[in-house]
């Protein structure tokens, strides 16, 4: 492998028209990507004073990714430049066809006349500028071209413009051969595919060194903290083989393969990757040059060690605990205290069960102390707090614990340690049932910037402390929401059936997960006791907080109940004012539902005032939505109010047109019945009974109205009156 690796050094090859070199020899390359960002470059110094100061800042801005970056198609190179500068982009796209369609002397003469940029007493780039390496590297790079490579990247400068016309050729085509429809939604799709579209960025030939660690740390970056974004692993594999044919020495490039293979859990391609990553690392010497001559031996342990963490990851513990001794003895033999603390460490992982690993476990805690390894230091309390808890030790003294641990975290800016103690804090909370603190730690986290330096875009939100504390947060919601609901249906179960002193005990329940909802619900508790003073008093405390938080919905219930109040009270006429800013607040944020039932309480004030006509005429507008969409005690309600409406109106008619009236409030107030049985509504069910015996004995069916009569005493001794009159309450 020595001698293939030494014939690799300073031999250039030509692959697809492009000038390349292994990344260990010439670190750059001519191909005809980097010749167009020349001309942007230059062209760029041409344009000078006439950019605008923002199109100056962009164009820096894009510069650094495409110099660092993969090699791209012209077409895509030349929308990225129209994005910042679109004056510049077609002048770029000028001259490259210009020097594309023209003669060989025409690129020759580019290239010499790059060298004028660092001449004069105000150079356009400084020699040890970002832009200027690169121009310096370049003019280098071709100036040891021979002739027939030169020519060969002339060819491939052709073919490269000729490739995007051909392409631009085709897309013209289709757009002749489109409608002006499908062609809209066509091009809508392609700008949102544009960033994401991998074929783009596709590496066909070798990149320079550069270029390969560009995209080597930027995909390890996005693995590490937004797998999302990173490319697809089928797709990053294909550019790593193709990384690896043309570098099979870059050891860098074995490593992200590694990793690309643990993400679809590919045990075979990481453990090969893996491996193949420390040969490489120990034939280019990289080791041997860090560490003199024990930078074999530290390649050997290490490996061994990595070969250990990867069969512990995939359950193969028999593979790691021997991999893992393996690893042990070469650090002892090289006399590695920092290799042995991490082989102790995950010896504590493969042998958790048994009894004495807790003694192994602090063991390992003051090593990692003495030798000034705060990362193992820190993992190794985390542990300790976990085992002790589950021993049941008291919260206090874990507490204690992880607050030292967390010194250690912001004393060495270790982030993903931040996260993993949170993550623990919030999971011991949850263990010893403190909900508000585990939510309280959860919220922490989630809500954390991360201490690395990421990419802009780019959210630390993969790792598994963010993934526990999602679930813990999932499920605290969950346990809230199902609490909050089971004392709302316990509370309207309890009212339902007239029994307020048990619906005012759910009241603190319902307080304590929602304390908006509580206060109403104690004021509903306080009107149906009849205290009247008392009731009005919260109700308008709670609308001009509910106001002030603009929670819409809650203020519309407010001032429904505060109108109740007003009827109760028999201030028919100074509820109608509050029902119609409740009536306009509910059109005004479409909330058809409680639009609708305050037109039900607009009809009921009418029918109080006199006006049962009019209570009728607004009832039709209101009460289909009520019935397609409402509650099945709101649905009786309004049936129960229509009856009412049309008994009261019926009052005017002729006999045999009242007799006609009084019936059809009967069928109506059947209706209300079989919905007040369905939720066991006794209260109401009772008033029913009471009214259709009235109707009943009105029109002499006696028989109908003896059984109506039955049925109330029955109801009425389970669930006495309250002194409150018939007329005055709709629900």
């Amino acid at each position: 492998m020595a001698s293939v690796h030494e014939s690799l050094y300073f031999n250039p090859m030509m692959t697809n028209g492009v000038v390349h070199a292994n990344v260990f020899g010439i670190k750059d390359c001519v191909t005809p990507y980097k010749m167009a960002l020349l001309v942007l470059l230059s062209e760029l110094g041409r344009a000078g004073a006439q950019l605008s100061l923002l199109e100056r800042r962009r164009l820096n801005r894009l510069l650094l990714p495409l110099l660092q970056g993969p090699d791209m198609t012209l077409s895509r190179l030349h929308k990225a430049i129209e994005e910042s500068c679109p004056n510049l982009a077609n002048s770029v796209q000028i001259r490259i066809k210009l020097m594309a369609e023209g003669e060989l002397k025409d690129m020759e003469q580019f290239f010499d006349d790059l060298s004028d940029s660092f001449t004069g007493t105000e150079p356009e780039v400084h020699k040890t500028s970002v832009v200027g390496l690169f121009l310096r590297h370049m003019i280098l790079a071709y100036n040891k071209l021979s002739f027939s490579q030169v020519y060969k990247l002339y060819t491939a400068l052709q073919q490269y413009y000729q490739n995007d016309e051909k392409k631009a050729g085709i897309d013209e085509t289709d757009m002749e051969l489109t409608n002006t429809e499908e062609l809209e939604g066509k091009m809508e799709k392609e700008e949102l595919d544009v960033p994401l579209r991998e074929e783009e960025i596709s590496c066909s030939g070798p990149l320079s060194q550069k270029q390969a660690e560009y995209f080597l740390s930027q995909q390890a970056s996005l693995l590490k903290n937004d797998e999302t974004k990173a490319l697809t692993p089928a797709f990053l594999q294909k550019e790593l083989n193709n990384l690896l044919k043309f570098n099979p020495d870059f050891a860098e490039a074995h490593y992200l393969s590694y990793l690309n293979s643990l993400r679809v859990q590919d045990v075979f391609s990481s453990t090969h990757s893996l491996l193949h990553y420390f040969d490489r690392l120990i034939l280019t010497g990289a080791e041997s040059k860090s560490n003199g001559d024990e930078g074999y031996g530290r390649s050997l342990r290490y490996a061994a060690l990595n070969l250990a963490a990867l069969h512990c990851r995939f359950g193969h513990y028999r593979q790691a605990e021997l991999a893992l001794q393996e690893a042990i003895r070469i650090a002892q033999e090289s006399n590695d205290h920092v290799c042995l603390q991490h082989c102790l460490s995950w010896l504590y992982i493969l042998e958790q069960k048994r009894s004495d690993s807790c003694v192994l476990l602090e063991h390992s805690v003051k090593k990692a102390v003495h030798f000034g390894l705060p990362y193992l230091a820190s993992l190794g309390i985390q542990s300790l707090v976990q085992q002790r808890a589950f021993a049941g030790k008291t919260a206090n003294k874990l507490m204690d614990a992880l607050k030292d641990s967390d010194l250690l975290h912001w004393k060495h800016s270790l982030s993903e340690l931040i996260d993993i103690s949170i993550a623990q804090k919030t999971a011991i909370w949850r263990l010893y049932g403190r909900s508000t603190m585990a939510l309280q730690q959860a919220q922490m986290l989630l809500s954390m910037n991360s201490l690395e330096a990421v990419n802009v875009g780019v959210q630390q939100n993969n790792t598994e402390s963010f993934a526990v504390v999602l679930c813990h947060l999932a499920e605290l919601h969950a346990e809230q929401l199902w609490m909050l609901f089971d004392q709302k249906i316990q509370f309207d179960r309890a009212m339902n059936d007239g029994k307020y002193h048990v619906a005012d005990s759910f009241v603190a329940g319902i307080t304590a997960l929602n304390s908006i909802e509580g206060v109403y619900r104690k004021a509903i508790v306080l009107k149906a006791q009849n205290q009247m003073s008392e009731a009005h008093k919260l109700l308008q405390k709670l609308l001009i907080h509910c106001q002030n938080i603009k929670n819409t919905e809650m203020v519309i219930s407010v001032l429904l109940s505060i109108a109740e109040l007003y009827w109760r009270s028999s201030c028919h006429t100074i509820a109608l004012p509050v029902l119609l800013q409740a009536l306009a607040l509910s059109r005004e944020y479409r909330l058809q539902y409680l639009a609708s039932e305050t037109v039900l309480n607009l009809a009921f004030s009418q029918l109080i005032l006199g006006i049962p006509e009019q209570a009728l005429n607004i009832l039709h507008t209101a009460i289909e939505p009520i019935l397609a969409h409402g509650a099945v005690l709101d649905k009786g309600c309004a049936m129960f109010l229509v009856a009412k409406c049309q008994v009261a109106s019926a009052a005017s008619l002729s006999p045999q047109k009242k007799t006609e009236a009084l019936e059809l409030a009967i069928l109506n107030l059947n209706e209300a019945k079989t919905y007040f049985a369905k939720v066991d509504c006794k209260e109401q069910l009772r008033d029913v009974l009471y009214f259709q015996a009235r109707l009943f004995h009105t029109l002499g069916k006696t028989q109908e109205r003896n059984k109506c009569a039955m049925l109330f005493r029955q109801v009425h001794q389970e669930l006495p009156a309250h002194g409150v009159p018939l007329i005055n309450a709709f629900k």
